[in-house]
């Protein structure tokens, strides 16, 4: 455990503890989320270190007692043995965590190879994670969503997010950071006729939303162009050019939105949407740059990898990262996720406990 890393966390604790106290920061709304964020990652150090501490002193003060009275020697050996434990929660706190642990996200699903039956299985992921969200508390908006001729959708962007200040510092990316990947279906699809079972697969990319101190975007570098929206097969929905599509010259990130019934609307929530994606490419071109162990390491998670099975016939699903596999498909589709999540999580915290690098992820 690193005492001065411990100290000064502490000492930022308290320094925002002032901050939060002072009512002129919460005439900033950003600002003051951005401090209480901060302030909630750093509250479970605060408690661990504040129990360590007691428990310490109660040990001191037990063995005065049992140097003078041999009856409190029971007392001296019940307090030592809890000593590790509140040890090893301060020490597994105190390492590294994924700074956007805190953040909302924006969950993108495109439907991939296998038509119809793709699109209507990227429907039924929209459905788990909204559901998911309602179980959790959280707020889910559709920015843009481009839906199929049988109810489908070949396209979504979904923002997630907590309502105020996620506890402890654990916001919605900590939870679907899992998610990003290719997840495959096997079923009979609706538009089968004689039974048979087919694969086909969505892709899903989740994105930490950025705020605007997150990524900077020079308005030079972007190029705005705007048409009119289009609904299923084609047809136009809008009689106004009202949908935006945004591409950043720099990168060649193109994003278009047009649920919206305004320009001005479609623009700005392209605009989320860039940001999320530059702020990701910036946390991919960091850890590219990392040291060569981690370079060499074969990852784990890996969105450019078929992460997950959905099978229908065995009601099962199947996560291939780390092997889990439950026969409960119609409850996680209903957005009952903990259990494969928590796996998931499980399986990161004890790689980093064991000092290795954490599992690679969006």
């Amino acid at each position: 455990m690193s005492v001065d890393r411990l100290a000064g966390l502490l000492d930022e604790y308290d320094e925002l503890e002032k901050r939060l106290a002072d009512p002129a920061i919460h005439a900033d709304q950003n600002t003051a989320r951005r401090v209480g964020r901060r302030f909630a990652e750093l509250a479970p150090i605060r408690k661990a270190n504040d129990e360590l501490e007691q428990t310490r002193a109660d040990l001191t003060a037990a063995r005065e007692l049992a140097a003078e009275d041999p009856s409190f020697a029971g007392e001296v050996e019940a307090i030592s043995a809890g000593l590790p434990a509140l040890e090893e929660r301060l020490a597994e706190l105190l390492m590294p965590r994924d700074p956007h642990d805190a953040k909302d996200v924006i969950v993108e699903i495109k439907a991939g190879e296998g038509g119809e039956e793709s699109a209507l299985f990227a429907g039924d992921l929209l459905r788990m994670y909204t559901r998911y969200a309602e179980r959790h508390g959280w707020v889910t908006e559709v920015i843009d969503a481009q839906d199929s001729d049988l109810g489908g959708v070949k396209d979504v962007s979904l923002a997630v997010k907590t309502k105020g200040v996620p506890e402890g510092g654990n916001g919605v990316w900590s939870r679907l950071k899992w998610e990003g990947g290719v997840h495959r279906v096997q079923r009979v699809p609706v538009t089968e006729s004689q039974g048979r079972i087919h694969t086909s697969a969505a892709g899903v990319l989740v994105l930490p939303e950025a705020e605007d101190v997150d990524v900077t975007i020079d308005p030079g570098d972007i190029r705005v162009d705007v048409f009119r929206s289009s609904g299923p097969g084609g047809q136009s929905v809008n009689t106004t050019d009202s949908a935006v599509r945004i591409t950043h010259l720099p990168t060649g990130i193109v994003v278009s939105c047009q649920n919206e019934k305004s320009q001005l609307q479609n623009r700005e929530q392209a605009m989320r949407i860039l940001r999320a994606r530059l702020l990701a490419a910036a946390q991919e071109e960091a850890d590219a740059a990392a040291s060569d162990a981690r370079k060499a390491q074969v990852r784990t998670v890996d969105r450019s990898e078929r992460i997950r099975t959905y099978n229908f016939p065995q009601n099962r699903i199947s996560d291939h990262r780390i092997g889990y596999t439950a026969y409960n498909l119609d409850l996680v589709l209903a957005g009952d996720l903990d259990g494969v999540l928590d796996a998931l999580t499980e399986a990161d915290r004890a790689a980093r406990l064991a000092g290795e690098t954490e599992l690679s992820r969006q």
